[in-house]
């Protein structure tokens, strides 16, 4: 596996890969790796020639400091685990050579900057829309993997590959998630195992409003149920449960089971802040 910090030899290596016509997938990843983004890199192997992956703990989607500060950072191990599932390069630029000092770009995605992550992390979504459109820019894929546990980021990329003209197939990996039912995410890896098991209240909180919905309660009830029970029975704080279309995101007053429709939730389990979502059907 071949590890790159240096735009310039990025450069060099896309353009090698395609002189001879190598079809590449990219992941990118702000690094502590878990099975979930692994399965983003097994994804990618099996329909591309090359996968590249990058590691970047990227600045500007951090709306808090101590956040970024405490984001975990476990280098020497992502990079065995990449090579061992087979990726073929890994880039891990430094923060003056993706961001100039004094830069001015910005992205805003409009009504989707007001709901869920976008009103609880504002400037989020902008960071993300940046950092992913140098990344896209700079390794040029056929085709780009990201997880449907960010179901919001992943909306947001599909709109930013479609508005910008991005030839690039935007393809969707489902949510691997522990035993207990919790999503992985590299927050995870700040809880203990105790935490953990008290954050997989998430999951059974989405479990239980699924199967209301199905049995006919109304999107008023269920959002009602969800607060009691978190405000009750759960050590998680919670920030928000949206009941929305899974196509554009907006929020929906009545549910027909045969639609597309996604019940996205997020808490916070002491400082860790944690997210998930299921589908309807």
């Amino acid at each position: 596996m071949v590890i790159i910090t240096e735009i310039p030899a990025l450069r060099q290596y896309i353009s090698n890969a395609k002189s001879t016509n190598k079809s590449i997938g990219f992941v990118a990843t702000m690094g502590a790796l878990h099975d979930g983004h692994l399965s983003l890199i097994k994804s990618s192997v099996a329909k591309n020639d090359l996968t590249v992956c990058s590691i970047f703990v990227n600045p500007t989607q951090f709306n808090n400091k101590s956040d970024l500060e405490n984001y975990p950072r476990q280098t020497e191990n992502d990079i065995s685990l990449l090579a061992k599932s087979n990726c073929d390069m890994v880039f891990m630029p430094s923060t003056e050579s993706i961001y100039r000092d004094n830069f001015l770009l910005s992205f805003n995605f409009g009504y989707l900057e007001e709901t869920m992550e976008g009103k609880f992390r504002p400037g989020h979504f902008g960071g993300v829309g940046l950092i992913v459109t140098k990344l896209f820019n700079l390794v040029t894929p056929d085709r780009a993997y990201f997880g449907r546990k960010d179901l919001q980021q992943l909306t947001l990329i599909k709109i930013l590959a479609e508005e910008l003209f991005f030839d690039i197939e935007i393809v969707a990996v489902d949510t691997i998630r522990e035993k207990n039912g919790l999503a992985m995410s590299s927050r995870n890896s700040l809880l203990s195992d105790n935490e953990k098991q008290d954050a997989s209240q998430l999951h059974q909180a989405l479990l239980k409003a699924r199967k209301k919905l199905i049995d006919g309660d109304s999107v008023i009830a269920v959002k009602h149920y969800i607060k009691s029970y978190f405000d009750n029975n759960s050590a998680i704080d919670l920030e928000y449960f949206e009941i929305v279309d899974s196509l554009s995101l907006r929020n929906i007053d009545k549910v027909e089971v045969t639609e597309l429709v996604s019940l996205c939730i997020a808490g916070y389990l002491g400082k860790v802040r944690l997210i998930d979502n299921l589908s309807l059907i």
